[in-house]
């Protein structure tokens, strides 16, 4: 189990790396980083070339075994940031621990299947036993996963094989829940055992995990994963050396500002500070919020997804007073 520092980083542009300096006037070392964790100012969609930017310039300076995990999409208000977790040094504790991993390299006709979903739920597992904490400490894992492009729906169907969908948009989405649905039956949210059912029945079927923040793209072959776990602290508040502390809670909707002030006033509590906020937004794809009519589903402009990074990250941002927060689909 790693004990990590965050450090939170304004960037100019996907190719920006200029914080891998910053952290070393802190004196830490790019061979501490875990993961890179940013969002970038494309569209968020198959073709949003801003992540594969940063990618590339970032993995080179980085070690081999750690992440990265890029976002694009900065509507509204959202600012173009990274987030860099780094291990601290010798016995250093700061009372948030992470771990890192990679799936293996899923084959074009692997991608948003079942046998995606048991990858990553293995691998979520993995990192949790190597970090020994609990399910209820994990507050977070977070995964980067890939998508089908023109050329992997070709592969596929040379091969003789169906594609789970033939719409690439389609693919993030169906890459998105079967990582989901992974980390859900690593965390024991759904029985391990229904992996199978819950990926025939597909997303309908309303399975989620409160815990997962899944995001997709053309720039990876396998899925890049950092689980965040935040030990109980053993008093009523963290202590010295806990500086760090991990608190979260799902978001009934679009809409709920009291979740993320329920939060808040635990931080107030505990006489801390907001260092990050990672939250996923969606269209409500009934259509409607709280009994109110919304067209971000039916708007022929802007997709739905650009629409609810906006309002979601509009509505954070103000309760938190950053516009460097991690906002995604």
């Amino acid at each position: 189990m790693a004990s990590v520092q965050i450090f939170k980083f304004s960037i100019s542009s996907p190719a920006d790396i200029s914080p891998l300096q910053k952290i070393q006037e802190a004196g830490y070392d790019p061979s501490q980083i875990l993961a890179v964790v940013g969002k970038t100012e494309g569209n968020g969609c198959v073709n949003d070339f801003s992540r594969t930017l940063a990618s590339a310039v970032w993995e080179p300076l980085i070690p081999a075994d750690a992440v990265t995990v890029f976002s694009g999409g900065t509507e509204g208000v959202l600012s173009p940031h990274v987030t860099l977790f780094l291990r601290e040094t010798g016995d250093a504790t700061t009372g948030l621990s992470a771990s890192v991993g990679h799936t293996r390299t899923l084959a074009p006709h692997e991608v948003g299947t079942e046998e995606q979903a048991r990858q990553v739920a293995t691998t979520v597992a993995q990192l949790m036993r190597q970090m020994d904490v609990t399910t209820e400490q994990v507050h977070l894992v977070l995964v980067k996963c890939p998508l089908l492009t023109s050329d992997k729906l070709q592969a596929i169907r040379a091969q003789g094989m169906v594609p789970i969908t033939s719409d690439t948009y389609e693919s993030m989405a169906r890459s998105r829940y079967a990582s989901a649905i992974g980390i859900a039956a690593a965390l024991g949210e759904v029985p391990e055992g229904d992996v199978p059912a819950i990926m025939r029945q597909g997303q309908g079927e309303h399975r989620w995990s409160a815990k997962a923040s899944c995001s997709s793209g053309a720039e990876l072959d396998d899925c890049h994963i950092l689980v965040l776990a935040s030990p109980a602290p053993t008093s009523s508040s963290p202590t010295r050396q806990q500086r760090l502390h991990a608190v979260s809670r799902p978001m009934a909707d679009a809409m709920d500002a009291a979740s993320l002030l329920h939060l808040l006033d635990q931080v107030r509590k505990d006489a801390g500070e907001v260092v990050q906020v990672f939250a996923k937004a969606e269209a409500d794809p009934s259509g409607r919020v709280r009994g109110f009519r919304h067209t971000m589903n039916t708007d022929s402009d802007i997709h739905s997804t650009r629409h609810a990074r906006a309002a979601v990250g509009g509505l954070i941002a103000g309760l938190v007073s950053d516009a460097e927060i991690y906002i995604t689909i």
